[in-house]
């Protein structure tokens, strides 16, 4: 029995996240229907993270378990040939029997966009928040540095408690302004992108908030970018992000950003 690493990436405007559910299709139906044709075999895929509805991915990790032989440059095109154009396989390959996408994870890195312009952009509308007041991306670099290290993360969790423990650990977090962002960050990064813009260009327009962690809690992301965005406007100071945390509870933090700025970059094991 063969042990399949895939990595995926896909637009999830379409869908009702990762996870099977009953009311829509998700992104884990589809890779898993394409596993049936083209192997003949029910599998059952394990994921590195469930995305939720309208959340996008460039580097979901999922394995499934197999008796073809079919080499993994084929499985790639094979399973390619059975998916919607919005579902991709970047990477095919065969792991141990011991490998699994969702407890072998060492950490993982989640990226937000926002468009911060009065002025929308139609094409942009499913894939960033666009934000029409201006913020300043500075303060909020310092309200997300008190993110980093250990901490209970209940006050950005929806529906506490979703799993046995809130305490997670936050590794590194970097908010800046870009005029574009890399979709497809590098696999293999030790680092989160730098990313930089020159003094004279005029104030660019995203605001690209990546964060990477030992895990995260449902909605916490998002939840994070929403309370950031507060420290941006100015209603809140950096340290009110610390303040937040130690009070552990929910409806002192902000609002939960839209699902459509939100990407899955990178699993690391």
């Amino acid at each position: 029995m063969r042990n399949i690493r895939l990595t995926l990436a896909y637009d999830g405007s379409y869908y009702v996240g990762w996870q099977v559910q009953p009311n829509g299709v998700s992104v884990q139906a589809v890779v898993e229907a394409a596993i049936l044709k083209l192997t003949g075999e029910q599998s059952r895929l394990m994921a590195a993270g469930r995305t939720d509805s309208g959340v996008h991915a460039f580097g979901q990790v999922a394995n499934f378990t197999t008796e073809s032989n079919i080499p993994c440059e084929k499985l790639r095109s094979g399973l390619q040939t059975y998916l919607p154009e919005d579902v991709v396989v970047r990477d095919v390959r065969e792991v141990d029997s011991e490998f699994h996408s969702t407890y072998s994870a060492k950490s993982k890195n989640y990226r937000y966009i926002i468009h911060n312009s009065r002025v929308p952009n139609p094409l942009l509308r499913q894939y960033t928040w666009r934000y029409s007041t201006e913020l300043d991306a500075t303060a909020m670099q310092e309200g997300a540095n008190r993110l980093l290290g250990t901490h209970d993360f209940r006050c950005f969790e929806s529906h506490f408690p979703n799993k046995a423990t809130s305490v997670r650990t936050i590794l590194e977090v970097r908010l800046v302004r870009q005029h574009i962002w890399n979709v497809w960050a590098p696999d293999g990064n030790s680092t989160l992108p730098n990313y930089s813009s020159s003094p004279d260009e005029p104030q660019p327009e995203f605001i690209i908030f990546d964060i990477a962690g030992d895990g995260f809690l449902y909605n916490m992301v998002r939840a994070i970018v929403g309370t950031l965005v507060k420290v941006g406007r100015g209603t809140w100071s950096p340290d009110d992000v610390a303040r937040i945390i130690e009070g552990e509870d929910r409806s002192q933090a902000g609002e939960t950003a839209p699902a459509h700025g939100l990407y899955l970059v990178e699993v690391k094991y």
